[in-house]
């Protein structure tokens, strides 16, 4: 007779994904203390800035250690730093895919797990990872969870401290393993992590030397794996707002501009912020402003089912510009859909309602703004309005986003150069592309649908490399019509490693930051 086969505990080393984030925040606070973990915000900016290089240990399918690193040149990584700035305040932000050295940014695990050896498991992967891309080697500021309580009895400074652990006359929980893992002490990391009370803000600075990769060789002679170029073929819609008779007529009007951009083989369609307004035109009695977007909120769900069945038929990602959504609270949002051509809908609300949105259609701003993972690599969307505050576009380049949606609506020509130059800047001083999609056209008649102009365009950083002028592709002021360009993403790793300016890479930790404070 035969019997069951046992069945045994799993745990197993994986590549983290973006999907985990919230899990592995949840974990980190559970570790580190409410309010002192890693948001879930930087967890998915470590993953989509380089997501080879971040782990998790799954126990049982319950998510109980992490590991973080990116990759860094020499200077940095063998010079005096302190962990906020090297980190990019710990969205690896600052992660190089030119650099040759490992940086090993942290590693947390459950405490009811540490008898499985999960930090051992994390530190081999680490060392595959470098050896598999042909690095240099490991480092990092080492903890010195001791350092405090022996201050106060026998030690003199952190260095007499990490000299008497590697004579092994005192034990450090962190350090000791890590010297026994074949890691070289080069040196104290003074200020490291002020918040760290134990290790009193220092750090031991050490690193793991790869056998395999000779050592005396300069960072640009070492020998890397070679990377494919990457380009993501865009289109954006300036879309004429005209009367319909119907949802199925404006259904009509929206499938021929997918049908187009699919034709042309685009990765992305852009559609502008509140082109749904033209089904205002389907009630023939006059409604007051807040009426107006009670009214359009009751196409949301069949706006999302429309998208959606595009996207996956016509194989494209759809920006879905925007449109009015009550939520469950009975708040109402401008809400930007990102329909995926894996059928997948994500979305990203308006945080800053403008003052009109507010006072007539009582529109509330969202809390959270979060890059959204596709299969041309992270991107994110800033609704109109948004684009005109710096912090929302760097938080979304933490967060790894290289390609930024701005869908618009303006009334006029000021209104719409507000938005242009601020999408500009943005595409410069965070050294991305910017695609801009607005309406055209009018609705006489129809009320709160008044008078549109745009000028959409697709925008790039101002650098040699890239389009003259800032400007991969335009449109013509006010005419329906659709812009294309191929955006290669290897350019802005160029650009933002050895550009003519490097705006990223110059950035002063030291002295600012943009921080979220929501902790979702």
């Amino acid at each position: 007779m035969a019997t069951k086969k046992e069945q045994r505990p799993s745990l197993i080393i994986r590549n983290a994904r973006a999907s985990d984030a919230r899990k592995v925040a949840q974990l980190s606070a559970k570790v580190y203390g409410t309010g002192n973990g890693y948001t879930s915000a930087m967890i998915r900016g470590q993953v989509v800035n380089f997501p080879d290089g971040q782990f998790v240990a799954e126990y049982e399918g319950e998510i109980v250690g992490y590991c973080a690193t990116f990759i860094t040149n020499e200077r940095l990584a063998l010079g005096a730093h302190r962990w906020e700035e090297i980190t990019g305040h710990g969205f690896a932000s600052r992660h190089s895919p030119e650099g040759h050295w490992l940086y090993g940014m942290e590693v947390f695990i459950d405490a009811e797990y540490r008898n499985l050896r999960i930090g051992q498991r994390l530190y081999n992967e680490r060392k595959k990872l470098c050896q598999y891309l042909r690095l240099k080697g490991i480092v990092f500021g080492g903890r010195l969870p001791g350092l405090a309580k022996r201050r106060r009895r026998d030690v003199t400074s952190p260095e007499d401290y990490v000299e008497r652990v590697q004579q092994k006359q005192i034990r450090d929980p962190v350090l000791s393993f890590q010297l026994r893992n074949g890691f070289e002490l080069i040196g104290i990391l003074h200020n490291y992590l002020p918040e760290d009370a134990e290790s009193m803000g220092h750090a031991a600075h050490l690193v793991w030397r790869n056998p395999q990769v000779r050592q005396d060789l300069k960072d640009d002679q070492a020998e890397r794996s070679n990377r494919l170029p990457d380009t993501v073929r865009v289109a954006t819609v300036q879309y004429e707002l005209r009367r319909v008779s119907s949802f199925e007529q404006f259904q009509q009007y929206v499938e021929y501009f997918v049908d187009v951009v699919a034709d042309y083989g685009a990765d992305f369609v852009a559609f502008p912020e509140l082109f749904t307004l033209q089904l205002l035109s389907l009630e023939e009695k006059p409604l007051s402003p807040a009426q107006s977007i009670d009214y359009l909120t009751d196409f949301t769900e069949r706006f999302k089912e429309l998208m959606s069945s595009l996207a996956v038929r016509y194989n494209v990602n759809i920006v879905g510009g925007s449109h009015p959504t009550k939520l469950e609270n009975g708040e109402t949002q401008n809400i930007c859909y990102v329909f995926l051509r894996d059928g997948s809908i994500h979305e990203q609300a308006k945080i800053h309602p403008t003052p009109n949105e507010r006072y007539w259609w009582n529109i509330t701003g969202g809390s959270e703004v979060t890059s959204i993972m596709t299969d041309c690599g992270p991107i994110g969307v800033m609704v109109c309005y948004d684009s005109e505050f710096p912090e929302i576009a760097r938080h979304l380049t933490n967060q790894g986003a290289q390609i930024m949606f701005v869908p618009f609506c303006t009334d006029e020509r000021q209104s719409f150069l507000r938005v242009r130059y601020c999408a500009q800047a943005r595409a410069v001083e965070d050294q991305c592309y910017v695609v801009m999609s607005g309406n055209c056209g009018n609705l006489p008649g129809v009320e709160n649908a008044d008078i549109q102009y745009a000028q959409s365009c697709i925008l790039t950083p101002c650098d040699f490399g890239f389009a003259r002028d800032g400007i991969a592709a335009d449109t013509t002021p006010n005419t329906e019509m659709v812009a294309i360009a191929d955006l290669r993403l290897e350019t802005l790793t160029t650009a933002r490693n050895q550009g003519t300016v490097t705006n990223l890479k110059d950035r002063r930790f030291d002295l600012y930051s943009v921080r979220w404070k929501s902790r979702r």
